[in-house]
């Protein structure tokens, strides 16, 4: 009888312009799955009133942002608007060895930083694309949350998001939410059967030729 075989999490990057829809489809995977883990980003940048350490970032100064990016200890760092952001590594090791899959929602230069990491081998890479140009702008402008200045600046930067598409493993058009929510659930299923994230399957296959070998 097959032994019930244990697995390593995922590191799961979604990437996309603003307004595509990643946010809304990082939240629905999260309540399909409630295990899944958003990574928590490190920081230079001062706490906001509402923010925990450890729960919305891990507050650090410069100094000891530096030191982790020279130890090799962040998967990917940028810096933006005056302060340092990463994606600190040990957490994530630790949750991927424990079977939990860890979700970054990230740009396209913080995916091709992962994928050159050593976590790469655990890594899955979708990449949402608008249905149009004119829906992503009309997106933009149905949220409500930016000006026509800002909505501007992000049209202007989504091409430059959009060009590098070419750089995941999946790619899917959310022109309709739940079936880009369904196509998800189906990918991330399947990724979480990938050889590699099954530790135990050599273990099994040297019982099957054992007992194979040991048939009367």
């Amino acid at each position: 009888m097959m032994q019930t075989l244990t697995r390593r999490g995922l590191l799961i990057i979604l990437s996309s312009p603003s307004g595509a829809g990643k946010s809304t489809l990082a939240r629905r995977l999260n309540a399909w799955d409630p295990s899944i883990l958003f990574s928590i980003s490190a920081t230079t940048r001062a706490p906001r009133a509402s923010e925990v350490e450890g729960r919305d970032y891990y507050f650090v100064s410069d100094d000891e942002f530096r030191k982790h990016v020279a130890d090799g200890d962040m998967l990917e760092h940028a810096h933006v608007f005056g302060n340092f952001y990463g994606s600190p590594r040990r957490p994530v090791e630790r949750a991927i060895e424990a079977g939990k899959d860890v979700l970054f929602d990230i740009d396209w230069q913080g995916a091709q930083q992962i994928r050159n990491s050593p976590l790469t081998t655990h890594t899955l890479s979708i990449f949402l694309l608008p249905p149009s140009m004119a829906e992503l702008k009309h997106r933009l402008e149905q949220r409500g949350q930016d000006d026509p200045a800002t909505i501007a600046k992000r049209m202007d930067k989504s091409w430059d998001e959009i060009s590098h598409w070419d750089g995941y493993d999946f790619v899917l058009v959310n022109d309709d939410l739940d079936q880009t929510e369904s196509r998800l659930k189906t990918i991330i299923t399947a990724a979480r059967l990938r050889r590699a994230q099954q530790p135990n399957l050599l273990q099994h296959v040297r019982a099957l030729q054992s007992e194979f070998e040991d048939r009367a």
